[in-house]
């Protein structure tokens, strides 16, 4: 008998189905789920999770000391108040919070763990996207969605960056990576050495302080910090006459108002706001301590990311004599420990290369159009979620300037207020028009740090203006993603063989002849 090959359409059809496809359970999929049951609660949804658990970040990362980088009161869901009296929060309790979130509105029904996306291909003659996965037990599989919703986060969760240190086999001691924190390290009584000063680096010298015998923090150049309360200061006050939601809403509304302040003053005037800073440091630090040489980085404020550290914490450990800064370079890691240029040698038994992220966007994810491979890095962003070119995609990535799940709950609510709009126009396709090319391109990020730097060639570009600026204000996005249009320069189709319509003539067409 003979046999023939299913056409495609056929072969579609054996595959399972949903509306909205999202890639990722981390902080910002689990958010993007409420918002979609919430919103658009006609629309089937599913979550491809390439680990075994939810949390994203905050499962992953296990290193001492893992907590946020801005409060929580920003961080925290739009949706789902943050009670918690931590207003700098560890990671533990963040992990509980969005696992709590995903039991309360039953989003873990729809994740399918280990599943980890490979490529997308789009089909403008189905008006689908075919998605490849590939399972824990390495079985191939493929789902169809109307739309792509990416929530990867914007870093590679497999590796993080690790420069090749000169001698590093020679080092008798142990040597880690802080996205790979061994559950057995054992530090209590031995000599520390963490190489970085970003976040993570700032982070784990006070949390490894309390059993190590002494914790150097090695880096190359200084970075800016500055210290923030541990525990909301407003919150509780308004706990006394308000309901929690509007307590939420006013604290939230506070933090972002600072923290935009601190953001335009750095960009507007420097000078005074290195001052500040510099004062900042000062207090806590011990007389003569070397400000200038540990403390004065050699760019302005934001044009990389302040790092905050709650109740001063880096800075009670430098004066209680049980962590040191140096500033310098290494020219070698020995048997002991590292020597730096300078002829000094650092004696260790464990060494941390707090050495940065690999950023990856979309989670890496092959995507295609009609056949035809579209790289990522070749589109200019749309609003900060979409790209030039690409229909029924959207990805989710939080600000560099402020709390990454302020710009992700836009994202959502943006999505779910577009399917609305396509769907009382009879759309299923959406895609954002390239801008002109008279309109000149620039970075998609403009922070100078190093993992940024060494990713540009494969991120989108912006162009100088909306919808293809990339706004780092979320007052701003605001105005532009919740109460603006959803159809500038987008082009929609009604579905397979459907006939488009540009921007702008949806309603015309909508209009009632005269």
């Amino acid at each position: 008998m003979e046999t023939t090959e299913p056409t495609p359409t056929a072969a579609a059809a054996e595959r399972e189905h949903v509306d909205v496809l999202i890639v990722g359970a981390g902080l910002s999929g689990i958010g993007a789920a409420v918002h979609l049951q919430r919103n658009c609660p006609e629309r089937s949804y599913a979550i491809l999770e390439s680990r075994e658990a939810i949390g994203g970040t905050w499962d992953l990362f296990r290193y001492p000391g893992i907590r946020s980088d801005s409060d929580m009161f920003t961080l925290g869901y739009s949706f789902k108040p943050w009670t918690n009296p931590k207003s700098i929060a560890d990671g533990d309790s963040i992990l509980s919070y969005i696992e709590e979130t995903a039991a309360e509105h039953g989003v873990g029904e729809r994740i399918r763990f280990g599943h980890r996306v490979l490529g997308a291909d789009w089909s403008s003659a189905e008006a689908r996207w075919t998605v490849r996965a590939e399972r824990a037990d390495g079985e191939r599989v493929e789902l169809t969605c109307d739309w792509l919703y990416g929530c990867t986060g914007y870093y590679r969760y497999d590796e993080g960056f690790s420069p090749k240190f000169e001698g590093a086999e020679r080092f008798r001691g142990k040597i880690v990576h802080p996205q790979h924190w061994p559950e057995d390290l054992d530090y209590y009584g031995k000599r520390v050495v963490v190489i970085g000063s970003g976040a993570t680096a700032i982070t784990l010298v006070p949390a490894m302080s309390e059993r190590a015998t002494k914790v150097t923090m090695l880096q190359r150049s200084p970075t800016y910090v500055v210290s923030l309360p541990g525990v909301e200061p407003l919150a509780p006050i308004l706990r006394r006459f308000l309901p929690e939601k509007t307590v939420y809403a006013i604290t939230r509304w506070k933090n972002v108002l600072i923290t935009s302040l601190s953001y335009q003053l750095s960009r507007r005037a420097p000078r005074l706001m290195k001052r500040l800073l510099r004062r900042g440091v000062e207090r806590q630090l011990p007389e003569g301590y070397d400000v200038d040489r540990h403390f004065k980085p050699d760019y302005d404020p934001w044009d990389q990311r302040l790092c905050v550290v709650p109740r001063g914490d880096l800075f009670k450990v430098i004066r209680s004599g049980k962590a040191e800064v140096v500033t310098d370079r290494i020219e070698t890691f020995t048997e002991q420990g590292i020597q730096l240029e300078s002829g000094r040698e650092l004696e260790a038994d464990v060494i941390v290369t707090a050495t940065g992220l690999n950023l990856l966007v979309a989670g890496g994810i092959e995507l295609s159009i009609d056949g035809e491979p579209r790289q990522v890095s070749e589109t200019v962003g749309y609003k900060g979620m979409m790209f030039g070119g690409v229909p029924n995609f959207t990805i989710a990535l939080g600000y560099t300037n402020a709390s990454f799940t302020l710009k992700t709950d836009l994202v959502a609510e943006y999505v779910c207020r577009l399917f609305k709009y396509m769907d009382a126009r009879g759309y299923r396709v959406a895609t954002p028009l390239e801008p002109d090319p008279s309109i000149p391109r620039e970075p998609f990020i403009d922070l100078t740090s190093g993992y940024v730097l060494r990713s540009l060639d494969q991120l989108p570009k912006q162009a100088a203006r909306a919808p293809w600026r990339l706004h780092q204000n979320y007052a701003r996005d605001v105005a532009l993603l919740k109460r603006g249009p959803v159809d500038d320069e987008m082009e929609f189709a009604a579905g397979p063989a459907g006939d488009s319509a540009r921007s702008g003539e949806a309603d015309a067409r909508l209009a009632p002849a005269r």
